[in-house]
């Protein structure tokens, strides 16, 4: 599944070539992908193998098909109990899917263990950038990379990629 990406042009300050900004320092721009995951960035620059991305987003889905991040506090979806639209599907088999995703989400975290499981959700499902990941955690920087890493081949381990 592809999704559309966003590219931003940023203006960054350069060492004194190239052109100016309204008679300012110089500046160079760049393009970035605004809504470039932590993981995908990381793989698009080499840090992780297409296997462990694949794990990690493999554990994304398991996370997002189990409804596990944030929400509302209504649930505007579903209609009340004892009532269902004239016309409308059955959505049991939409429970069993998020309950089947929730019980492989906690057996692959399981997996990964306590010590790894904690940079893992954060980097993959949280969003989190490595550098927020590794604050967050106490972590000295360029740490966090290497733990992700080892989570990621125990992901793979897991899934059976």
């Amino acid at each position: 599944m592809r999704r559309n990406r966003l590219l931003v042009e940023e203006a960054l300050p350069q060492d004194g070539r190239g052109r100016t900004h309204a008679g300012k320092r110089p500046v160079r721009s760049v393009t970035v992908n605004a809504v470039e995951s932590p993981l995908g960035w990381l793989k698009a620059r080499g840090h992780v193998s297409q296997r462990q991305y694949d794990a990690g987003e493999r554990l994304r889905a398991d996370w997002e098909m189990a409804q596990l991040g944030a929400s509302v506090t209504m649930r505007w979806d579903a209609p009340p109990l004892g009532r269902t639209p004239r016309g409308s599907h059955d959505h049991g088999s939409a429970t069993l899917a998020q309950i089947a995703a929730k019980r492989r989400f906690d057996a692959a975290i399981e997996a990964v263990g306590p010590g790894l499981s904690d940079i893992a959700w954060r980097t993959v499902c949280a969003g989190e950038g490595m550098r927020d990941a590794e604050s967050a955690l106490g972590w000295p920087a360029r740490a966090g990379k290497l733990v992700l890493g080892l989570a990621l081949d125990r992901l793979a381990d897991f899934y059976r990629m």
